[in-house]
């Protein structure tokens, strides 16, 4: 009885152990054949993901004119509001399809941002600000020349 159950305990760990790579450090992805890692996702989810790095390449430029205007409060406004709080607007469908790498790209993205907003308000110093920001830049940088999107095939 005993040597059954350890059986099925191995079993179980063996098929969790598989999933829990699959969804959290693989992701959904296939060889891209730009050489690139693409991850596949549905047009929803495709949509979602390109509305959130859009919305990042948007702040961006805000944060760039509070720079030139030295307007800490828009500067700040305009970090957080793509810090960790626009994280949970990330559907764990979509998150459980994404590579962890990529997972960990987007988390710190965000963190950055969050630190920008935070030292924007703390210390008034726009120079600050546009050093975080180049900083933050290497994260979208590394991921688009990591990553691609390709849409599911229908059936």
């Amino acid at each position: 009885m005993c040597k059954k159950c350890w059986f099925t305990v191995f079993v179980l760990f063996a098929v969790l152990s598989g999933v829990a790579y699959k969804f959290i450090y693989q992701g959904n992805t296939v060889e891209g054949s730009d050489g690139r890692t693409a991850v596949v996702l549905n047009a929803a989810e495709k949509d979602l993901l390109l509305t959130e790095m859009r919305t990042f390449l948007t702040v961006v430029q805000q944060i760039t004119t509070a720079v030139t205007k030295e307007d800490m409060q828009l500067l700040a406004d305009s970090a957080r509001s793509v810090g960790g709080v626009a994280q949970a607007a990330v559907p764990a469908s979509l998150s459980a399809k994404l590579p962890l790498e990529f997972k960990r790209l987007g988390f710190d993205t965000h963190s950055q941002f969050d630190m920008v907003a935070m030292d924007a308000e703390q210390l008034g110093d726009p120079q600050h600000s546009l050093k975080q920001l180049s900083n933050l830049m290497k994260n979208c940088l590394a991921c688009h020349a990591t990553y691609r999107v390709q849409l599911e095939e229908t059936k």
